[in-house]
């Protein structure tokens, strides 16, 4: 009603999820919050998770690159396919705190783009897994950077599971989900790490290999290798220091945005 007009329907939406009060909420491009019932009904899922802070090159080309790979496995056209632009809680905690401004300009960024945004709980891709599962009985694939699979197999993060790791990726891929994995340069050696040439604890080998045998784990092959450099993190620091360098890293219409809206600390260059 009236009351509510000056209300952000997506600052609200956040609330809900902080608050514990639902697990996931969801918003189109142009900021309308709705259903996942509504959304997901026989459709196949494409997920990529982040904190698009900002949104770069890179995360753009990793999602088409495995868009492609998925509608061609699932041979589903793309009014078939829900793609999602997913922040979990934890990716939005700025110090500790929920930063509201901060939160609008990744969603703002998102919605210029055309992307549709899920906020969730679920810190463990086995829960994301389960809740998009409930939804469709179409595939469902994530899309992430060599070092988020290498965080999936850190037995660290299961230490609350009764099974360990064995539970969590059982839960993770039981719907027939699938990861598509986009490579990285290593820093330290300059060359392609890949899904397939990743190293692993020598005792998780085995059931790392069953997983790429058995096509769970899917590479991204089809990609930019000029855009393998670029870090999110690198392109922020940039633009809060002034550094003109972060508009190569980024789409030109994020840097007008940006730019326009001060988004993210944003300090004009000196030569500006």
């Amino acid at each position: 009603g009236p009351a509510y007009e000056d209300v952000d329907n997506r600052l609200m939406s956040l609330q809900l999820v902080s608050q514990g009060l639902t697990n996931a909420v969801m918003f189109t491009a142009d900021g309308e919050t709705v259903q996942a019932a509504e959304v997901f009904y026989k459709k196949a899922i494409l997920v990529e998770r982040g904190s698009f802070r900002p949104v770069t090159y890179a995360t753009n080309d990793m999602l088409s690159g495995a868009s492609g790979v998925f509608l061609k496995q699932c041979d589903y056209s793309e009014d078939e396919l829900v793609v999602l632009m997913e922040m979990t809680l934890e990716n939005l905690l700025s110090e500790g705190q929920l930063n509201h401004v901060d939160f609008l300009a990744r969603v703002d960024i998102l919605g210029a783009l055309g992307r549709t945004v899920l906020i969730s709980k679920f810190g463990e891709y086995y829960r994301l897994a389960a809740y998009l599962a409930r939804y469709t009985n179409k595939m469902i694939g994530i899309v992430m950077g060599v070092p988020s699979l290498m965080e999936i197999f850190d037995e660290k993060y299961y230490l609350n599971l009764e099974g360990g790791i064995l539970e969590a990726l059982g839960r993770m891929f039981k719907s027939g989900l699938k990861l598509y994995v986009y490579p990285m340069i290593d820093e330290n050696t300059g060359k392609l790490v890949t899904a397939h040439t990743m190293e692993v604890a020598p005792n998780l080998r085995s059931l790392f290999q069953y997983l790429i045998d058995n096509r769970f784990i899917e590479e991204v092959t089809d990609y930019n290798p000029d855009y393998l450099g670029i870090h999110p993190p690198e392109a922020l620091a940039m633009l809060q220091s002034g550094d003109p360098g972060w508009e190569r890293m980024v789409p030109p219409e994020v840097v007008q945005l940006i730019k326009e809206r001060g988004f993210f600390g944003y300090r004009a260059s000196a030569a500006a």
